[in-house]
């Protein structure tokens, strides 16, 4: 069979513009990597909290549902995308990881570690979750002890009686030491000086933010960012909490790493057993090698979401270059009825 369009990946990304694509006529598909679903949510750690209430945390088309708290659970997210697939029967492929993509005879040639499949269009939503990156600290192979990415963190409890360093002033960072400064000795290490949002500022302040600056963009204002309460770290509850514990005080710049543990900026020495770094993920597109240009760091260049280098090839949820917002829950339908639009469009041209 020949599809109209393949979506790869089978997280949030996907199933927007699935929404979308069964509004059309067209023959489509996701292939998910994943044997659950959930998308990469399910690879996140325990007790991870989202930034936003569940009514500004939803896909196209249905709300998620009330939530206990007010910040949905990880749990409870996964739960909200099984249902939301399920809803609206979107056709999924699972346990399907395309290793490579080519063209030939005008048509592009998906290859997995099992069957093979053909589209005239491709949506990767692939996302980062797969492409953890760690920086290239002076010293970091002469490190005896045990490091880690935030990708692979579960829970606190397995890093009990362990000296742990925290790298990293981001969200994921702030959370983590929130839960392991409960279990056990920590420290924080930062590049820059951590920035928290005030405690009444939460995700939906930032998709506004995101949405103001896509709207001064198209018409063609300028837009100022002070205008808007904008910092880092979201103060869900388990950072409030930490934070009134003292835990966000004390923090400091890495010089280089020892056989042992650290040498600050400051010149002094501290051992630790275990770093986790929470430093960020690259973009998962090496598959797409073969029929775009890709960065060093995984970016491929778009208009939008079309990749500039790659007839029909669209990219939506990696990010900003991809669309404001469209890495979250409720910006990325922004992103998928719009790339849903310009497919339509292009098969309509390339009949």
């Amino acid at each position: 069979m020949i599809y109209d369009v393949v979506i790869v990946g089978g997280g949030q990304s996907a199933l927007a513009c699935a929404y979308y694509l069964r509004r059309t006529s067209l023959d489509y598909i996701i292939l998910d990597a994943n044997k659950n679903c959930g998308g990469s949510w399910g690879q996140n750690w325990e007790h991870l909290d989202l930034f936003s209430a569940a009514q500004h945390s939803s896909l196209p088309g249905w709300l998620m549902p009330k939530t206990k708290n007010e910040y949905p659970t990880k749990e409870e997210t996964i739960a909200y995308l099984c249902q939301y697939e399920k809803r609206y029967d979107l056709p999924i492929k699972r346990g399907v990881k395309i290793t490579n993509i080519e063209k030939e005879n005008g048509l592009y040639l998906l290859k997995s570690t099992g069957e093979n499949f053909k589209s005239k269009v491709i949506i990767a939503a692939t996302g980062t979750q797969s492409k953890p990156l760690i920086p290239e600290v002076t010293g970091i192979k002469k490190f005896k002890g045990k490091q880690l990415h935030s990708s692979k963190y579960r829970k606190a409890e397995d890093f009990i009686n362990k000296k742990v360093l925290v790298v990293g002033e981001g969200n994921s960072g702030a959370q983590i030491l929130a839960q392991l400064s409960k279990e056990t000795e920590t420290k924080w290490a930062v590049k820059n000086t951590p920035e928290f949002l005030p405690d009444d500022v939460d995700g939906k302040d930032l998709f506004d933010q995101a949405s103001a600056k896509y709207k001064s963009k198209k018409e063609g204002k300028e837009f100022k960012p002070q205008n808007y309460n904008i910092g880092s770290i979201v103060m869900v509850p388990q950072v409030k909490e930490a934070r009134d514990r003292g835990v966000y005080k004390d923090f400091k710049n890495i010089e280089k790493l020892t056989e042992t543990g650290v040498q600050w900026q400051n010149g002094e020495w501290e051992d630790f057993d275990i770093i986790l770094w929470c430093t960020g993920f690259g973009y998962a597109t090496d598959y797409l090698k073969n029929i775009t240009e890709i960065q060093q760091n995984g970016k491929i260049a778009t208009k939008g979401t079309a990749a500039l280098y790659g007839d029909g090839l669209w990219l939506v949820g990696f990010g900003q270059w991809t669309g404001f917002a469209s890495a979250t829950l409720i910006g990325v339908g922004r992103s998928a009825r719009k790339t849903v639009t310009e497919i339509k469009a292009y098969l309509e041209v390339s009949k």
